[in-house]
């Protein structure tokens, strides 16, 4: 286990570096292609010294040539009149491990060129822009990077003028959030790249169809910088142009740098697929971030957790349910018996004025006195359970050292920080600093009110999840929850890493008779789907969010005690957009097979040779069956491995290397 939680130094191979080329002529042409050669990007700087980038796959087009470039305000543009002074060629091929993840090891494998460029105007002489670009075989980045001015303390950037320009009218799936300043929370719909407005704001990823391929646009390493979003272009042409969140205290400046400090922009990323679903085995985003920085990890596990905020205090056995110890006893005991690794406190228990609980007088060191934070902990320990508590981020950040050291002390094993609800440079840096403090005192961190992942996992492991997700909690307030934005999310914000959606709704009803209700809330998909959930949704740290009773007797129960959260091998087997996914994962020698359907019945076969046979299971879901509102999951299976075996499925199992044992399915 010590082996597997620790950084993998070996078989990391140096990058191969071909000799600088000298400058080039205005109109040169550079061309990147990925290891594999199917992937290709095509830089150019034109007569007018105006760099574009395109990206093909297999000699089609998937973005046309689009400009390249930062706006710096009063500090001019670096978009034209910029000759190349310098290319430099590497091609690296590294494996390294993931603390917890979709596979055990990634392998970071790319071509890679760097292009210096300096400004051609005689007052501009000295002004220099690197443009680092890399080739995968399922993707391409690139970045940039300013080293300091010699006429400059600081960089400003007002905003990139990066954009991505479409061939055709691709098919696309995006979250239009609008405006920055967000939650990052909502649905992924389908629209047509020319629906996209000057005036809108996606989040990413944007994915989108092509003729022949799948390419999602999203970013990585985000560090020291503003975060992004996605607008139509401003000519009306299809494609994207991206924006910067500002600075809150300078707008409209996004970026600043500090005095004599390089400035580096995350990676600009294009994941690349033939087929949409194979975006989802991809490792890019991680791979695109530095190595972990944190060299005993073996503190860092996985595992599920209960939580007390989902169901409303409503719980039996405690005379009065709600934010006091009986009610956390209640919950740790049901982590206990289930074999949960973590219970969360959330949000309620430090002492605040108002009920304010990132306002002026909160204290995130003092628990209110119907919490006994210590007895709390011991009582976990006891029973093999540990702890997390939830805090505002405003209120931790004004006591950040403070109560990290005593959260160590009394034995905590993690925080859930919420509502930062930003993406600008300062707030960028903020989990920084506070994700860089919480590895210091060994704890785990969950962001919920967070911005979309970005890689940093890798270099943070201690991150095991984040929200950034619209996930169960609009059930309490919404009817948005739906089966298709559950299978969409498989394909859009599922790709960029973990997502906290806090699974584990055992109250499923069908869609006509579901109300929003904020206790005791209930779900208007099946209990397959529920359960289902846990293969297909990615996130080291994962939910068991109803309350203790709500899975008492269930069918479907026992599965939550015994499927994991973090995998060596991850397969997708079949699926569309919005329509239906069908994904397998390996932990050790299990195998376990999860799909989810939107609302509508189908019959979907899949290969099973990667279990080492040539087997093929084909399963028919029935529908909407079992008792009352109470949806079951059904369906008949047939297995072909030398022989078919047909049998009733009750309820989702583990789906070892073996014909005998029947895979976990949903049906709606």
């Amino acid at each position: 286990m010590e082996t597997r939680r620790r950084f993998l130094a070996a078989g990391i191979a140096a990058p191969l570096m071909s000799a600088d080329r000298p400058a080039a002529e205005p109109g040169s042409e550079f061309r990147l292609a990925s290891p594999n050669r199917r992937v290709a990007v095509t830089i150019t700087n034109d007569a007018a010294g105006r760099p574009t980038f395109s990206v093909s796959l297999d000699g089609r087009m998937l973005l046309t040539p689009s400009p390249l470039g930062l706006d710096l305000g009063e500090q001019g543009t670096f978009s034209q009149a910029l000759r190349i002074i310098r290319t430099t060629r590497a091609h690296v091929d590294q494996r390294y491990e993931l603390v917890a993840g979709k596979t055990r090891y990634a392998r970071n494998h790319y071509n890679e060129l760097k292009i210096d460029l300096a400004a051609t105007s005689t007052d501009a002489a000295s002004r220099r822009l690197q443009l680092t670009f890399r080739a995968y075989d399922d993707g391409a980045a690139f970045r940039y990077r300013i080293p300091p001015q010699h006429s400059r303390n600081t960089i400003s950037v007002i905003t990139e003028l990066t954009s991505f320009h479409f061939p055709a009218d691709y098919d696309c799936w995006g979250f239009n959030m609008a405006r920055f300043n967000t939650e990052h929370e909502g649905e992924f719909r389908p629209l047509r790249a020319s629906a996209i407005h000057a005036g809108d704001l996606f989040d990413i990823p944007l994915v989108c169809r092509t003729e022949s391929a799948a390419i999602a646009i999203a970013q990585a390493d985000l560090a020291n910088y503003a975060g992004m979003g996605l607008s139509g272009r401003t000519d009306g042409g299809l494609g994207v142009q991206l924006k910067l969140a500002p600075r809150p205290d300078n707008q409209p400046v996004a970026v600043q740098s500090g005095p004599g400090e390089h400035l580096i922009s995350p990676w600009r990323v294009v994941m690349i697929a033939d087929h949409p679903c194979h975006l989802i085995e991809s490792n890019l985003i991680t791979s695109l971030n530095p190595p972990s920085r944190i060299t005993d990890t073996s503190w860092i596990i996985p595992g599920k957790y209960a939580w007390d905020w989902w169901s409303g205090d409503s719980v039996s056995g405690v005379a009065h349910p709600g934010m006091n110890n009986p009610t956390i006893e209640r919950f740790i005991d049901f982590a206990a018996e289930t074999g949960l690794r973590y219970m969360i406190i959330d949000a309620g228990w430090y002492v605040t004025v108002a009920d304010h609980m990132g306002g002026p007088g909160a204290d995130v060191t003092r628990s209110i006195p119907e919490i006994d934070l210590p007895a709390l902990i011991d009582y976990a320990n006891r029973r093999h359970v540990g702890l997390f508590v939830w805090v505002h981020w405003k209120a931790l950040d004004a006591q950040m050292d403070k109560a990290l050291i005593l959260y160590r002390r009394l034995g905590l094993k993690g925080i859930k920080i919420d509502f930062m609800d930003r993406d600008d440079q300062q707030m960028v840096d903020w989990y920084h600093r506070l994700l860089t403090k919480a590895a210091q005192h060994r704890l785990i961190v969950d962001l919920h009110g967070a911005y979309p992942p970005t890689g940093i996992r890798r270099t943070y492991p201690h991150l095991l999840t984040r929200e950034g997700v619209m996930g169960a909690e609009y059930n309490k307030w919404s009817t948005k929850i739906t089966a298709t934005h559950n299978v969409t999310l498989a394909f859009t914000r599922m790709l960029l890493g973990p997502m906290d959606y806090t699974l584990g709704g055992f109250r499923n009803v069908r869609p006509q008779n579901f109300v929003p209700r904020y206790s005791l809330p209930l779900v208007q998909t099946t209990r397959g789907q529920a359960l289902a959930m846990y293969v297909i949704y990615e996130s080291p740290l994962q939910a068991v969010a109803d309350t203790p009773d709500a899975y008492k007797g269930q069918a479907g129960a026992d599965f939550l005690t015994i499927v994991p959260t973090t995998w060596d091998e991850t397969r997708f087997l079949a699926g569309e957009i919005g329509q239906f996914v069908v994904i397998a994962r390996r932990n050790g020698a299990d195998w376990f097979l999860g799909a989810m359907t939107n609302e509508l019945e189908r019959t979907l076969t899949v290969s099973a040779v990667f279990l080492g046979a040539a087997c093929g299971v084909r399963k028919r879901p029935s529908g909407h069956g079992g008792h009352g509102d109470h949806t079951e999951l059904h369906g008949v299976e047939s297995r072909e491995c030398g022989r078919k075996v047909q049998r009733q499925l009750a309820r989702p199992r583990r789906f070892v290397r073996s014909p005998q044992i029947p895979a976990p399915w949903n049906s709606v």
